[in-house]
């Protein structure tokens, strides 16, 4: 007989990672030029994953794809376990209540208070009252550490950080399990950029998040993120620590982590 034993299948069940998304032989390109080739990913349940890779590699098409805003050439992307190339439109509201998308320019409705455009996600995806919908995005917003104040301001009237953690209240005003952040940190300064890392890390322990981040900022890599997938050659050529990655082979892998600017060439100095 060669099922496994109930016992060890329930102990391998047990063990198993808890894939929140799965790429698999992900293409995608633009008319002749083709920017992935043969991908693999998974995202694994409560880590966050950063995604580095050069300028043309394709982190913000591969975003674009696993959140349905792009349609792969092949391969097949499942989130949640829902296979995203063959979406009832339940699974696909399903998918969209449980994620949250803070895009690199924030996207906020330009012509919407902030307290408007946290609500706004509540307004469309539940039935709840209006006095709720406002008190849910009140506590959103101080979540992120905005006062009061800002809840009548308009996007044009915040400065660069305060919009980044108005997208991120947003982002969180559903209650996602799995939170998408497309360069988080740029633009902002040192001091501001250390901030919005120490404020996604504290969210990912506290709420028990998933995060995929796409960043070219190494203290972030080193300050928040559990795993990082490295986009070169049309795919992902490693997945590991940033401990793991400082010791790669892989030609881009040593010169992010080692050339000039790289924090473990630092540390060696």
């Amino acid at each position: 007989m060669t099922d496994q034993p109930p016992v060890a299948a329930a102990n391998d069940a047990a063990t198993a990672p808890d894939n929140l998304i799965e790429v698999r032989g992900l293409r995608s390109q633009f008319g002749d030029q083709v920017i992935h080739e043969n991908l693999d990913l998974d995202v694994v349940r409560g880590e966050v994953l950063g995604v580095v890779g050069g300028s043309g590699t394709g982190k913000t098409v591969l975003l674009n794809s696993i959140i349905g805003l792009k349609e792969p050439e092949g391969g097949s992307i499942r989130i949640f376990g829902h296979d995203t190339g063959d979406l009832s439109e339940a699974d696909s509201a399903d998918i969209e209540r449980r994620t949250g998308v803070l895009f690199q320019q924030g996207a906020l409705f330009s012509s919407l208070s902030v307290l408007q455009n946290v609500a706004s996600p509540m307004v469309e995806h539940t039935n709840l009252p209006k006095d709720t919908i406002r008190e849910l995005a009140e506590m959103k917003i101080a979540m992120v550490g905005l006062k009061p104040e800002s809840h009548h301001q308009k996007p044009a009237e915040l400065s660069g950080g305060m919009r980044k953690r108005v997208g991120l209240a947003r982002a969180l005003s559903l209650d996602p399990e799995l939170l998408f952040l497309d360069e988080p940190t740029a633009g902002l300064d040192p001091i501001g950029a250390a901030a919005f890392d120490e404020l996604i890390r504290k969210l990912s322990d506290d709420l028990g998040l998933t995060v995929f981040m796409i960043t070219h900022d190494l203290d972030s890599l080193y300050a928040i993120c559990d795993k990082v997938a490295v986009l070169a050659d049309k795919r992902v050529v490693e997945k590991a620590t940033v401990q793991e990655l400082e010791k790669s082979d892989h030609p881009w892998i040593k010169e992010y982590f080692l050339g000039p600017r790289g924090r473990a060439a630092t540390k060696a100095a």
